[in-house]
């Protein structure tokens, strides 16, 4: 990877790392808003008077995101209503980034080396197992550096 490049990811997983553990908290079922408010023993409408906004207002969003449908901006604004703060970010469901670029690069090299391999097998040339997996490799670590947009797909 170039090294700027490397020091982005870098610097985002140590930011993704705070994330980490919160993501293996479970959503409540009902919503944070819903469970804040009612821990707080605040009722819907005072938390409406607080957002400017009638109790099925508040009602409304609760479900909204219980359901999943909230708006971040909606979220945030109720969050700062109960004088809370939405906290939020994305990490990778396995490992971190660093070993997500890795993996996605070495499935990419790999399917380009092994398609490659095959046409040479057709040609009775098939490259030996060890050079195969150095290939692989080799491959594998040029596109990490290029950080190729291909590797998306």
């Amino acid at each position: 990877m170039r090294d700027n490049r490397k020091l982005q990811i870098e610097q985002l997983n140590r930011k993704m790392n705070y994330f980490k553990e919160a993501s293996t908290i479970a959503t409540p079922g009902k919503g944070w808003l819903k469970l804040v408010r009612s821990t707080l023993n605040m009722t819907l409408a005072q938390l409406g008077n607080k957002l400017g906004i009638t109790k099925q207002g508040v009602l409304s969003l609760e479900e909204s995101e219980a359901k999943g449908s909230i708006s971040l901006k909606s979220l945030s604004q109720a969050a700062e209503a109960m004088d809370m703060k939405l906290v939020y970010g994305l990490v990778p469901k396995e490992g971190n980034l660093e070993d997500y670029i890795d993996k996605k690069a070495e499935e990419y090299a790999k399917n380009i080396v092994m398609r490659t391999n095959q046409t040479m097998k057709l040609e009775d040339q098939a490259i030996e197992y060890g050079s195969l997996e150095k290939s692989i490799a080799a491959l594998k670590e040029e596109i990490k550096r290029d950080m190729l947009k291909r590797l998306w797909d």
